[in-house]
C-alpha cells in the first residue's frame, strides 16, 4: 500500500483521498477494495441502491466504522484509524439528531462549546448562521416548535458552525415531502458554492444527485460503478447498470454489423442503427437511448437513426406528452415530445418512425446491468 501522506503541489490538495478501502462483515463483502478522490470544495454524492456500499464507504470516512483494509487521508493526514473528533469532519443524517432538551441556539453552539470557544465567539458565529439558513427569529425555541424543514435546517446551521474541512450527509432529505426536499436540495446547494465547503452526500435518489452535484459516484454491489459529473453518467452511462438507474431509459439488443473509424452499424429494433465505441463486428450490444431524445415522425430523417413501429398509447402530461411505440421487430420504446397545441399527437396504431440523433445513441456491453 503506498503512503498516503499528500505532498504540497501548485494546485489545491485533494480533501479526502481514499485507497483501498474495504469493509467485510464474515463471508459478505459490504465493500470491496475502493479508491477515491474527493476534491477541495467539491460536491460529491455517494448514489445507488440498497446495499450498494454507499453509507458503509460514508461511515468509514466519518471513523463511525472500522475499515477492514486500505488506507484514507483528510487534508493529507492519514485517519484511517484516527476517532472521529481528530477528524474535523461536521455530518448531517436523516434525523436531524438534535437535543430535544436544548434551545436552537444552544444545539448549534454545541460543537463551538466543546471546542472551548469563547462565549462573544460562539454567540457571533451561532447568530451568523442563523443568519445564513434564514432562521434568526428561531434562536430561542425548542426543536420541537419547528417544522421538519426547519429542524434539518438548524442540523445544517450546527454542522457548518465550527467549519469543519469536511461535512458528510447520510440521506439528510429523506424524511422530508417533496416539495421541502426539493426547496432544500437548492438551499443546501447554494450554501455548498457560498461557503465554498466540501460535501460528501449519500443518498438514494437520482434526480437529488443530479440536481445537487459536482461529480456523482454511482455504486453497485459493492463497488464503484461509475465516477462523472451529473452529465457524463447521465448522457454518456459506462455499463446497462448506469443507464437502467440513472434516468428514465430505452434499451434495444443489436448486433455489431460494422465497425470502423466514422462509428458502428447495428442491427437493432428493426432498424440500422450508427453509434460510437469500442466494438467488434459481430459483438452483442444493447444500446440506450433517453425517451426526450426520441421524436415520432411519419418517415426517417437525413442524420438521424430511426426504427419503425405503431403507437400503443399517447398520454399528455401538461407539457409534455409520452408515446408508447411496439417496435415491428418486437419490444417497444417511449418517446417523451414537449406537447405542441398547433400539432396532433399520432394516432393509436398509426404506424411511426421513432427517431433520435446519432449521438444520442449510447452503445453499452451486453448483459451488463438490470435492464430489461
Amino acid at each position: 500500500m503506498t503512503d498516503l501522506t499528500l505532498q504540497q503541489t501548485a494546485g489545491t490538495p485533494p480533501k479526502l483521498v481514499v485507497s483501498g478501502l474495504r469493509k467485510t462483515y464474515g463471508t459478505t463483502v459490504a465493500l470491496h477494495p475502493t479508491d477515491l478522490t474527493l476534491r477541495s470544495g467539491e460536491f460529491m454524492t455517494l448514489l445507488g441502491p440498497s446495499g450498494s456500499g454507499k453509507t458503509t464507504l460514508l461511515m468509514m470516512v466519518a471513523g463511525l466504522l472500522q475499515a477492514d483494509g486500505g488506507e484514507l487521508a483528510i487534508d493529507g493526514r492519514k485517519a484511517t484509524y484516527a476517532p472521529p473528533w481528530e477528524r474535523d469532519i461536521g455530518m448531517v443524517f436523516q434525523n436531524y439528531a438534535l437535543f430535544p432538551h436544548l434551545t436552537v441556539f444552544e444545539n448549534i453552539a454545541f460543537p463551538l462549546r466543546m471546542r472551548r470557544r469563547p462565549e462573544a465567539e460562539i454567540k457571533r458565529e451561532v447568530m451568523r448562521v442563523l443568519d445564513i439558513v434564514q432562521l434568526p427569529h428561531t434562536a430561542q425555541r425548542l426543536p420541537r416548535a419547528l417544522s421538519g424543514g426547519q429542524q434539518q435546517r438548524i442540523a445544517l446551521a450546527r454542522c457548518f458552525v465550527f467549519q469543519p474541512s469536511l461535512i458528510l450527509m447520510d440521506e439528510p432529505l429523506g424524511a422530508l415531502d417533496k416539495k421541502l426536499r426539493d426547496q432544500l436540495q437548492l438551499e443546501i446547494k447554494h450554501l455548498h458554492k457560498s461557503l465554498g465547503i466540501t460535501i460528501l452526500y449519500v443518498t438514494h435518489d437520482q434526480e437529488e444527485a443530479l440536481t445537487m452535484s459536482d461529480r456523482i459516484c454511482l455504486m453497485n454491489g459493492g463497488r464503484i460503478e461509475q465516477l462523472g459529473t451529473p452529465s457524463e453518467l447521465y448522457f454518456e452511462p459506462a455499463t446497462v447498470f448506469a443507464a437502467d438507474f440513472l434516468g428514465e431509459s430505452n434499451f434495444l439488443d443489436g448486433t455489431v454489423r460494422s465497425a470502423s473509424a466514422d462509428g458502428l452499424t447495428i442491427d437493432a429494433g428493426g432498424g440500422s442503427i450508427r453509434g460510437a465505441g469500442a466494438f467488434a463486428t459481430g459483438t452483442e450490444v444493447r444500446l440506450m437511448v433517453r425517451p426526450e431524445s426520441i421524436r415520432t415522425a411519419h418517415a426517417p430523417s437525413e442524420g438521424w437513426n430511426a426504427v419503425p413501429g405503431t403507437v400503443r398509447e399517447t398520454i399528455f402530461v401538461g407539457g409534455v406528452t409520452r408515446h408508447y411505440i411496439d417496435l415491428a421487430a418486437g419490444g417497444s420504446i417511449v418517446a417523451l415530445e414537449l406537447t405542441d397545441r398547433k400539432t396532433p399527437p399520432p394516432a393509436q396504431g398509426q404506424q411511426v418512425f421513432a427517431t433520435w440523433p446519432v449521438q444520442a445513441t449510447a452503445v453499452l456491453a451486453a448483459g451488463g446491468g438490470s435492464a430489461p
